[in-house]
């Protein structure tokens, strides 16, 4: 069995070169792999494309990586007030934004878990979201084509691990997580809690292990420095 249990969270984050496509579990300030990103932004990866519903909260979240000019394109649904650092970045064109509407965000990653190559949508039509996109009539509405989502990485945030990689995660953590990482070809995940194979109960398991390459135990926020 491939050992997937990481002794620290910069082994973890080891290996992503410049420009990876990677997408950053979380919705607003519940679920992101913050000990992750600050692993990344050690490591100094550059012209990262993010995929995460929103782009920061002051240093927090992905705050941090935006600061560091880390992030060169982000797919996001919800920049957020608060993202001040990703608005210096955009402002000064050192980054650019694809706006997706939420929901579309989250069937587009789908699309890439299940192998689909694309879905129709009355979603955005009209708007500046159909700029480019191929138009046609179903069930006598107007539907745009949208694209799945893939990444390279999915940094994942989980309440507990086994050392498989089965995952549960914690309430309304859960969000985007579970989608992000079974569409990525390597999902890197931060566990508060790593428990022996056959601890968790199988109907608890919502990522199986098969998604999950990488492991690492962090429990809380583990600031730089």
């Amino acid at each position: 069995m491939k050992q997937k249990v990481f002794a620290s969270l910069d082994e973890a984050v080891s290996g992503i070169p410049d420009g990876a496509r990677i997408m950053f579990g979380g919705f607003g300030g519940a679920g992101f792999p913050n000990n992750l990103i600050q692993a990344l932004a050690r490591k100094g990866t550059k012209n990262i494309t993010a995929i995460s519903n929103n782009c920061g909260t002051r240093e927090g979240e992905l705050g941090l990586m935006f600061k560091n000019n880390q992030i060169k394109h982000v797919i996001a649904s919800f920049p957020g007030p608060h993202a001040n650092h990703f608005q210096d970045r955009y402002a000064a064109r050192e980054v650019t934004l694809e706006l997706v509407p939420q929901g579309i965000l989250c069937e587009r990653m789908r699309a890439a878990a299940a192998g689909l190559t694309g879905f129709y949508t009355t979603v955005g039509v009209g708007t500046e979201v159909a700029e480019g996109k191929e138009e046609r009539m179903i069930g006598g509405k107007r539907s745009i084509l949208e694209m799945p989502i893939h990444a390279d990485y999915a940094f994942i945030k989980a309440q507990k691990a086994d050392e498989l990689g089965n995952l549960t995660y914690r309430l309304a953590a859960r969000n985007f997580n579970p989608i992000m990482a079974m569409a990525a070809k390597m999902t890197i995940v931060e566990a508060e809690e790593i428990v022996p194979v056959g601890s968790i109960d199988p109907e608890n398991v919502i990522t199986p292990a098969i998604f999950v390459h990488r492991i690492v135990q962090a429990k809380g926020l583990r600031y730089a420095g």
